[in-house]
């Protein structure tokens, strides 16, 4: 009765009926035969030519008014050990520390805050990369004087790549050096991930001592692409002292605290702390409120790096492409001063403190959940 069965092959398999194991038991009692079988394939056409092959073969080799019962079943594949959540984010060779500035809500000067740290952080002597990650709205090739560049392709390793635009010390990539700036970005979010993988990974930083990632207002799509992307050291929030930008950048905060993101809140910067007209410098008028974003840091327990005065000279300077950083012996310059050296002193204790952030295993939708901090 086996010999007979030798000669059918599984559909599928490659081996016969037999060998593969296919057969798991024969009874035969006077011209009764039954026959049980277990595939591996579930496929209804698949079972039923095993039982007509069975039903041939037997009645062709064995005894041709034998009584035949094909039993059937399909085995179940062994449970496998669950896969581990994927790591997709890897380091940059030659960057050192790569920290997110973010806030909850747009208009809160993040932009500038970016911008202006870039360059304190190269006047005090870091290389130093600027990555707009904000897409639909870059605002980087403006604030360095940069609209008209365009990033060359280098050879590096054999592969090429792109070469970041340098303005005062700082090396810059946007998406806004790859669209005219009368034109709108209109992505769905996997176009713009890739946009920034590409930006990310395919580009020649070098060496740098800081990459600073501006990222767009909010808690989304561009956010989390970001952080599965690339392992970030830490992340600077920006928030002006009105209730409604601190509700927002307390989300902001929450966002990198949350268990699947788990990223450092290096601290929060008050934007546009007070006015102090130039006729009148010694008088400060809190047209937003006062000390809104020190308290918040305070209340969430992350270091307070400090405050900005609403001045004019800002945003003249960002409008013309020269950082007011750069304006020495200014109130400005003084504040960036104080805030850069304290956002240095929490990376270096982050790094001294903590292990390297890995970039986010967020796998499901569970981890798109709002934040419920």
């Amino acid at each position: 009765m086996l010999k007979a069965l030798e000669t059918i092959t599984v559909a599928g398999e490659g081996k016969n009926m037999v060998e593969s194991g296919a057969v798991k038991n024969v009874i035969t009692f006077a011209d009764e035969v039954v026959v049980d079988l277990q595939l591996s394939n579930p496929a209804l056409h698949i079972r039923k030519r095993a039982e007509v092959d069975v039903l041939k073969v037997i009645h062709e080799k064995v005894y041709e008014k034998a009584k035949i019962k094909v039993n059937i079943s399909v085995a179940q594949p062994e449970p496998s050990a669950p896969k581990a959540n994927e790591i997709k984010g890897k380091p940059i060779p030659g960057i050192q520390n790569i920290v997110a500035v973010a806030s909850g809500k747009g208009g809160v000067g993040k932009s500038t805050v970016t911008a202006n740290l870039a360059v304190t952080l190269s006047k005090m002597g870091f290389k130093v990369g600027l990555l707009d990650a904000d897409i639909y709205g870059p605002s980087a090739p403006i604030m360095f004087d940069v609209v008209n560049e365009k990033p060359l392709s280098v050879k590096v390793d054999g592969r090429s790549k792109m070469k970041p635009i340098e303005s005062y010390g700082v090396k810059i990539l946007s998406i806004g050096f790859f669209t005219s700036p009368d034109q709108a970005v209109v992505w769905r979010g996997p176009m713009a991930a890739k946009a920034l993988n590409q930006m990310i990974f395919d580009a020649a930083w070098g060496e740098l001592d800081f990459l600073l990632l501006d990222l767009p207002p909010g808690t989304g799509d561009i956010h989390l692409s970001i952080m599965q992307s690339l392992p970030i050291t830490g992340a600077v929030v920006v928030s002006t002292p009105q209730h409604v930008a601190l509700a927002d950048a307390k989300k902001g905060v929450a966002m990198f605290q949350q268990d699947s993101i788990n990223v450092p809140v290096l601290g929060i910067v008050e934007n546009m702390a007070y006015f102090t007209p130039e006729e009148l410098p010694e008088n400060k008028y809190h047209i937003f409120g006062k000390d809104g974003a020190r308290n918040l840091a305070e209340d969430l327990k992350v270091p307070f790096l400090g405050e900005l005065p609403l001045v004019q000279s800002i945003r003249e300077a960002g409008d013309v492409g020269r950082p007011a950083a750069l304006q020495d012996n200014t109130i400005i310059a003084a504040s960036f001063d104080e805030i850069t050296k304290n956002v240095v002193q929490q990376v270096v204790e982050r790094n001294k403190d903590l292990p390297p952030t890995e970039a986010i295993k967020i796998t499901t939708m569970a981890g798109c959940a709002a934040v419920k901090k």
